[in-house]
């Protein structure tokens, strides 16, 4: 016979087992596509990143489905995320230092940056400084005298206002007193390649990506330098701009994965681990690689953790010496 003090053990138990469904669960993450949101239009350096980790993660976490969501200087997808319900199916691509100018230069901030859960590490893009063809210059000091000697005839097209190409723009004008340079901001860099090569824009400061690269080659852009220390194997040619003659012009994009504030760390690690094995094999690093990707040897939370930090120590005082700010 069934008595009251079972019944109430037996309930006890099952609401246990119900306490305890939610870790077995995360267990078997994930269970359905994962929304991976990249806050830039399609064509630029973030998915010649973006769409390779994403067919990478099909055999180590499942379907992941690769959302461009542009605008704000990457701030719209950014606080997409940063809004999403914490259980691992919305996770962001994002630069580092573009949390820092987001935060930084922007008034009334779409999101806190420090909210966002790093996950991994996935590795750094470098910048160039390039005109078209037509543009009577070869070198980057020649680039400036030409800018002094015709005030208000150039202008430089970037990925977006509030982006890293933005900012190493305004940085570039800093440093060589050409302030006449106007800003054309586009909605990703691919917008701004387009109207580059179709002379509607003579000067851009693109990511340089597989795509950079063939143009350069093709003779349709030409790269005058590198803003980040090393020199790419692809353009052993092209110096970078401390040789190039302006040694403090040093901007490289780190690129790292986020998740919504709240993310569990069982969930942050399942996705840092698929991303650490994905790194380990030979031919993705080579993907990257040729798209003009610097793949991370350490893809840890941690270690992204230090970098982000690092980021906003080195671009804070930049942003708040050339007085950038945006609305």
């Amino acid at each position: 016979m069934t008595t009251r003090r079972d019944m109430l053990s037996r309930g006890a138990v099952a609401l246990a087992a119900l306490m305890l469904r939610p870790a077995g669960a995360q267990a078997k993450y994930p269970e359905r596509p994962i929304r991976f949101v990249v806050p830039f239009a399609p064509g630029g350096v973030y998915d010649a990143v973006a769409r390779p980790w994403a067919d990478r993660m099909k055999a180590l976490l499942g379907t992941v489905i690769v959302e461009n969501q542009g605008g704000a200087g990457g701030a719209l997808g950014a606080a997409t995320v940063a809004r999403a319900r914490p259980d691992g199916y919305t996770i962001l691509m994002q630069g580092l230092a573009i949390n820092v100018i987001n935060w930084v230069a922007v008034a009334k901030p779409l999101y806190d940056p420090r909210d966002l859960e790093p996950v991994g590490l996935l590795g750094s893009a470098h910048f160039a400084i390039a005109v078209h063809p037509a543009v009577p210059v070869k070198t980057l000091l020649e680039l400036v005298d030409y800018a002094k000697a015709n005030p208000g005839k150039l202008s430089y097209g970037s990925a977006g206002t509030g982006t890293l190409n933005h900012l190493t723009g305004e940085w570039f004008k800093s440093l060589t007193a050409t302030a006449d340079i106007a800003h054309v901001p586009y909605r990703g860099a691919g917008p701004a390649i387009t109207d580059l090569i179709s002379g509607h824009i003579p000067m851009i400061v693109p990511s340089v990506t597989s795509q950079v690269i063939e143009l350069h080659q093709a003779g349709k852009l030409r790269i005058l330098a590198i803003t980040s220390p090393p020199h790419l194997p692809a353009l052993p040619d092209i110096p970078t701009a401390e040789e190039a003659g302006v040694p403090e012009l040093v901007s490289q994009q780190y690129v790292g994965l986020y998740a919504p504030p709240g993310t569990s760390a069982a969930v942050i690690t399942r996705i840092s681990d698929a991303t650490r094995s994905a790194m380990a094999e030979a031919e993705f690093r080579e993907i990257l690689i040729t798209a003009g990707f610097a793949p991370a040897d350490d893809v840890r939370p941690e270690t992204m953790r230090t970098i982000v930090a690092q980021e906003f120590a080195h671009w804070t005082p930049i942003i708040r010496a050339i007085g950038l700010k945006l609305e």
